[in-house]
């Protein structure tokens, strides 16, 4: 079985290192917001060309206290992308306003910024792009449209930690970043966890405080928190990982080019791209190796008969799930995320995937989309 993400062959490359850092938090006993946060905290802004950052307890909440610390709340409006996982709208609900959606680029698969002014309203407040998959957003627009209206925003770069545009990290760009050391993500941990990243103070100073049951000052607290602290030995955990980083993701986008030439001219198989108007400025670092496919299901069940793993990300989007029923969007709203969601399948992606797996997943590929038509849909 090739596994679509294989965690055990990237702990035992790192067991001695991981290992003696984990006994030696153990051992100083220090185990809440200690100096393994604290050091992660300097060197994961300094990689995200960011000033502060601040550790919680996974990316749902960093997405949640970005958007408390930037006071947005009941009434606001916030822009974003249908297509992505449900935790960028439920941060959205958790601090009472109502997500707003845009449909998405066809060819990236993230929001499409021509669509953003469409639906700016006077309740608008912010605007939430989300960098699927490691393919970075067109962030030029989405900064000249926020700072034109007066509009803030806050990246989800839950899956393209390390991913650039125009030379400059994700989740650099606008008020705040936020970050998922979920296991299988490019940067994983061993659980949950999670960091916002920004380069403005007041936004770092109130989710610092936030996390923490809203107090600067232990027992004193000024308005109510949470309790959204990384801990420390995931920290410690994530400090030895992160050295690797910037070679992972070059791994992976050597195993996305491979796949893009094995499977070149597969009948019915669309290969990603990083988009071609921009395709000096991205660097994408596939934290999902996404195809499209007709007929999905059959595909995906042919693969998994040939010990060849893989995940659909995701097949309901947002707006037709019944948690956003009362938006009242329908089937036909955002026909691009639509067809996408039907389309979409991941294949194994991960930094120590062999040249030879690759060959056998495209080969795979090949015969179970054998006589396929061509995806019209998809450019």
């Amino acid at each position: 079985m090739i596994p679509v993400c294989d965690l055990q062959r990237q702990y035992a490359s790192l067991k001695t290192e991981i290992d003696a850092a984990m006994q030696a938090t153990a051992a100083e006993a220090k185990f809440i917001l200690g100096p393994n946060v604290k050091a992660l905290e300097k060197e994961i802004a300094d990689y995200c060309d960011c000033k502060f950052a601040a550790g919680v307890g996974n990316g749902t909440d960093a997405l949640h206290l970005a958007l408390r610390a930037l006071r947005i709340g009941p009434g606001d409006e916030v822009i974003t992308t249908p297509f992505t996982f449900v935790a960028t709208t439920e941060a959205i609900g958790m601090v009472g306003a109502t997500p707003v959606f845009v449909d998405i680029d066809e060819q990236t698969f993230n929001m499409d910024v021509t669509q953003i002014e469409s639906v700016i309203t006077p309740r608008t407040k912010c605007i939430l792009p989300v960098h699927l998959y490691g393919q970075p957003c067109d962030m030029g627009p989405i900064m000249e449209i926020a700072r034109g209206r007066g509009l803030h925003v806050v990246e989800d770069c839950a899956q393209a930690i390390g991913a650039t545009y125009r030379g400059k990290k994700v989740g650099s760009f606008g008020d705040a970043g936020c970050l998922s050391f979920f296991p299988s993500k490019n940067l994983g941990c061993f659980g949950d966890g999670g960091m916002v990243v920004s380069n403005n103070q007041e936004v770092f100073e109130r989710v610092e405080m936030l996390r923490r049951h809203g107090g600067k000052v232990k027992y004193h607290h000024c308005e109510l928190g949470l309790n959204s602290r990384l801990d420390e030995l995931q920290a410690a955990i994530l400090r030895v990982k992160l050295k690797q980083l910037e070679s992972w993701n070059e791994a992976r986008r050597t195993n996305a080019y491979r796949y893009n030439s094995l499977l070149r001219g597969v009948a019915g198989t669309t290969t990603p791209g990083e988009a071609s108007h921009l395709a000096d400025a991205l660097r994408c670092v596939y934290h999902q190796y996404t195809i499209r496919v007709p007929n999905r299901e059959g595909v995906s069940q042919k693969l998994n008969a040939a010990g060849i793993g893989n995940m659909v990300y995701y097949p309901v989007p947002l707006h037709l799930q019944e948690v956003h029923a009362e938006l009242g969007y329908k089937l036909g709203s955002f026909p691009v995320s639509e067809r996408a969601a039907a389309e979409v399948l991941s294949l194994p992606m991960f930094p120590e995937l062999t040249e030879s797996e690759q060959q056998q997943v495209a080969a795979a590929v090949a015969a179970a989309t054998a006589g396929a038509q061509p995806l019209s849909a998809a450019a």
